[in-house]
């Protein structure tokens, strides 16, 4: 007989306990809690230094910046323990690995449908591309993020101190209306670094090189043809003046990737950060595990489309373009 699956029943107590704990905490409910009222970070677009004394040289370690170690260490593992369970001769992965696994199996099916021939040079970039940019994006979920850190003076805004314990420190409502209360947030240890744009710009700058460098492996010199096109400037006036200004066109559009695969991703997972942050600080405890969900989902999706932006555009300029294509029919 099949031995029935085990019910995790001490997971359940555990999310009340952290709800009853909550509402205790910080909303004062029912007139016994405490109604604590934590020192809220700043919404600042920049990485924020967690010291002032740089590593080396101007290499300050900010929050971004462990944030991106984080995500490099959730993707190695992931590469390892995939790997370790192949190794093994598991004919079916379970558990963690086997998501990973399902999850490459279907990046693998869309790029061979995409890219043909080139899918195994191309997937490898697909796939780590989507596994970093998704271990960045929901980093932003782990509990505490963006919420515990470092107290730091604000010029000109932030709120006073109060010292409850000997490593904590809350919003002492009693200054608010000081004129001389201090200006103090907190800069958080951990930010997901794809709220940063440094990340984002030099992954599309990686991503946009990359395009270029399949587009000479599969083409060659003839790849440039795609953005300077004279073949029938002389012949063909008229549309050979309009395929000049269409290879133009498509120069632009290569620098213009960069700025689309940079502010696409920035934009999405920054605008889901402060939405956290905002709703978190207005109601703290139930109101924020619906938008956990939402940028869950958002922060899949937006690693799939980068990913697949990526893949799409590296298998298009493996491909010929204009007259090639016409001349190989005819052969």
């Amino acid at each position: 007989m099949s031995e029935k699956p085990k019910k995790r029943v001490w997971a359940r107590w555990v999310v009340l306990a952290a709800i009853i704990l909550g509402l205790f905490l910080f909303t004062g409910f029912f007139g016994i809690g405490l109604g604590i009222k934590p020192i809220m970070p700043h919404v600042y677009l920049p990485g924020e230094k967690l010291s002032e004394t740089p590593l080396f040289g101007g290499f300050y370690i900010t929050n971004t910046f462990v944030g991106l170690i984080l995500a490099d260490i959730v993707v190695i593992l992931l590469a390892i323990g995939v790997s370790r369970g192949v190794k093994n001769g598991k004919m079916v992965l379970t558990g963690i690995s086997g998501a990973v696994e399902a999850l490459m199996e279907m990046l693998y099916g869309i790029t061979e449908g995409t890219a043909g021939k080139w899918a195994k040079q191309i997937f490898p970039w697909f796939a780590t591309i989507t596994l970093l940019v998704l271990a960045a994006n929901w980093s932003g979920l782990i509990p505490g993020n963006e919420t515990i850190g470092l107290v730091h003076h604000y010029d000109g805004h932030g709120y006073d101190l109060k010292q409850v314990g000997p490593f904590t420190t809350i919003w002492d409502e009693s200054t608010a209306g000081d004129e001389h209360h201090g200006d103090y947030a907190i800069i958080p240890f951990l930010r997901p670094v794809s709220t940063d744009l440094n990340f984002t710009f030099a992954l599309a700058v990686v991503a946009v090189v990359m395009i270029q460098y399949f587009g000479f492996k599969a083409q060659g010199v003839n790849y440039l043809t795609k953005f300077w096109n004279t073949k029938t400037l002389f012949s063909k006036p008229i549309f050979g003046v309009i395929d000049f200004g269409v290879g133009l066109l498509e120069l632009v559009s290569e620098f213009s990737k960069v700025l689309s695969f940079a502010f696409r991703l920035f934009g999405n997972m920054f605008a889901g950060a402060v939405l956290l942050f905002v709703i978190g600080s207005l109601v703290p405890v139930f109101a924020q595990s619906m938008f956990y969900l939402l940028e869950f989902f958002v922060g899949l999706i937006q690693a799939i489309v980068f990913g697949m932006l990526t893949m799409v555009f590296m298998a298009q300029a493996t491909q010929g373009h204009g007259d090639e294509h016409h001349e190989e029919a005819h052969a």
